[in-house]
């Protein structure tokens, strides 16, 4: 992971604060400075943390989890919606503030958790959390979303091998800071000469 983000300048590191997300990004960027973001924390699970799936799989709440997710409670912990609210949220807030300091084109990394990834690109592909659990995200997977005035754009998903180097807008073709630009169109009739 650390090769793959190499060539990718990034405004800033934020992680979660459990300590696999700490560990992972010491592992890959051993000299980025993380700042903690409570927002990007797994879901609570509460009474399910630490227990085996195959046991978890007969609970009455495991068809809710799969099937219903936005009505998911967690027994002493944290209701999905929640989740989801907290961490896009705060991805969307820090987008919102390294664009205002970095200008459009700010690159930035946020590591985090399977459920609160798959959350944040069901916001930003405008899915509802009941379909979430059709996204599949790996650990150590590199999942890119481009957020513009109008929309976001989910620019890779689950990425787990290539050159990352095409996340960084080439020059000549930045976006404006400011103003009414086409930075919210999409590409019409695919990807090749995608608005950046």
């Amino acid at each position: 992971m650390g090769e793959r983000l190499r060539p990718v300048p990034l405004a800033a590191v934020v992680t979660s604060p459990l300590i696999r997300c700490r560990q992972t990004l010491e592992l890959a960027l051993p000299q980025a400075s993380p700042v903690i973001e409570e927002g990007l924390i797994e879901c609570g699970y509460g009474s399910w943390e630490g227990q085996p799936l195959k046991k978890l799989a007969k609970e009455p709440l495991w068809p809710v989890v799969q099937q219903h997710p936005s009505a998911a409670v967690f027994p002493e912990g944290e209701a999905m919606a929640q989740m989801a609210a907290r961490a896009v949220g705060a991805v969307r807030a820090w987008d919102a503030r390294l664009t205002a300091e970095h200008g459009p084109d700010a690159v930035w990394l946020a590591c985090s958790h399977g459920d609160v990834i798959k959350a944040i690109v069901a916001d930003a592909l405008g899915v509802h959390l009941d379909l979430f659990q059709r996204i599949v995200v790996d650990p150590a997977s590199v999942t890119a979303i481009r957020y513009t005035p109008l929309r976001p754009f989910l620019v890779r998903l689950n990425d787990v091998g290539g050159d990352l180097a095409g996340l960084v807008p080439p020059p000549g073709k930045r976006r404006r800071r400011t103003g009414r630009s086409t930075n919210s169109d999409a590409a019409v009739g695919g990807g090749a000469g995608a608005p950046r």
